[in-house]
């Protein structure tokens, strides 16, 4: 298989952990006789430094041209005080709009190796989690209707769903709820929402497509209180734009580390998808060969898995990074209270090592 990748590495330690990436990604094409072709993109504060704005209309271009794009990071305080439509975020919405990904999946899974840096009891995360977000990506306040009055002291963001929008998320929810527990939870606030009350219309309708599936509702303020008081109750969550940002982001944490989870951007399958960790852009540590790379690992395994639909090549990703783990190599992220014992044993790595131990796994 030839296809051609579009690399996105952006801000912050986002070529750091791209880099570490295309390795495991040149691994598997070599390990399993694919080639990949990659083109470079610019977005993000870089874009502005060079083009002046977060996404050149050209650099887009690259991104659709291909069959799938790999993002690193985006953003950094020395964006900050810039005017909001030229923010560094809003070069992934100008992505997720203008590749038409329309659905975020957000798998929030504790590895087994890692249950020590859950912050939550033993008898709350029992054997481990597994939790799928399904977060609507092009709609919603993100996208709504915005503006602020002329004396600055009025602002407003409007919070907008029509029925496909809905359905094509909630479906999605079912399907990937038929594959696993078959339990489907749809998130948002019903008792004050218009928004959410066709939330709710539009997964009833669904659901008798698949009367197999238990559908339940949670108000975000409920669900995301129920997220660590009770982790294992939820299978498939399926929820807005806003919402899947803030379950998403606290579902990261319950699983031990932000460093370790991997995200999918996809749409109707006509184009490409886009995938990225979920964690910042960490400008802190930029270059310092200190950020934990697996996350946008597993983003390219999940990259290899739902866009170019080779299962064996994305399982091959996942079991290096686990046997990695299970060997006991830590970046300091995931050594969390172990961190003085992981380093007397020379298992202490950065994000340089961590990615070339992924490729000898692989590679055994």
């Amino acid at each position: 298989m030839e296809k051609t990748i579009a690399l996105i590495p952006g801000d912050g330690i986002g070529p750091d952990v791209v880099a570490e990436a295309v390795n495991v990604l040149d691994a598997v094409a070599k390990k399993f006789g694919h080639k990949w072709n990659y083109t470079n993109v610019v977005a993000g504060g870089a874009a502005i430094d060079k083009f002046g704005k977060p996404l050149p209309e050209e650099q887009l271009e690259i991104c659709l041209k291909s069959d799938a794009a790999l993002l690193g990071a985006v953003g950094g305080p020395k964006w900050d005080n810039l005017a909001s439509e030229l923010r560094p975020e809003k070069a992934l919405l100008g992505l997720r709009g203008g590749m038409k990904v329309f659905a975020n999946l957000r798998p929030a899974v504790m590895w087994k190796q890692l249950k020590d840096a859950c912050p939550l009891k033993d008898e709350i995360v029992g054997d481990g989690l597994d939790i799928l977000i399904v977060r609507e990506l092009t709609g919603g306040i993100y996208f709504g209707e915005r503006g602020t009055s002329a004396d600055g002291n009025t602002a407003w963001d409007t919070e907008k769903y029509t029925r496909p929008e809905i359905e094509r998320i909630v479906r999605m929810g079912f399907e990937y709820a038929m594959s696993r527990q078959k339990r489907l939870c749809v998130v948002d606030k019903a008792n004050i929402l218009n928004s959410s009350q066709l939330w709710r219309r539009v997964a009833e309708d669904v659901k008798k497509d698949y009367p197999e599936v238990a559908l339940s509702y949670l108000y975000i303020d409920n669900a995301s209180m129920q997220l660590v008081r009770n982790p294992r109750q939820f299978d498939v969550i399926a929820t807005s734009n806003m919402f899947g940002d803030i379950m998403s982001d606290e579902a990261s944490q319950i699983t031990g580390s932000i460093g370790m989870l991997a995200s999918a951007s996809i749409g109707d399958g006509t184009g490409p998808g886009l995938y990225e960790p979920i964690h910042g852009s960490a400008p802190d540590i930029a270059g310092k060969d200190l950020a934990n790379p697996l996350a946008t690992i597993l983003s390219a395994a999940m990259l290899l898995r739902y866009s170019f639909k080779l299962e064996d090549e994305a399982k091959a990703i996942e079991n290096a990074v686990s046997a990695v783990l299970d060997d006991g190599w830590r970046t300091g992220d995931i050594a969390g209270s172990h961190i003085d014992e992981v380093k007397a044993a020379g298992k202490l790595v950065g994000t340089k090592k961590m990615g070339q131990l992924v490729v000898e796994y692989l590679n055994k």
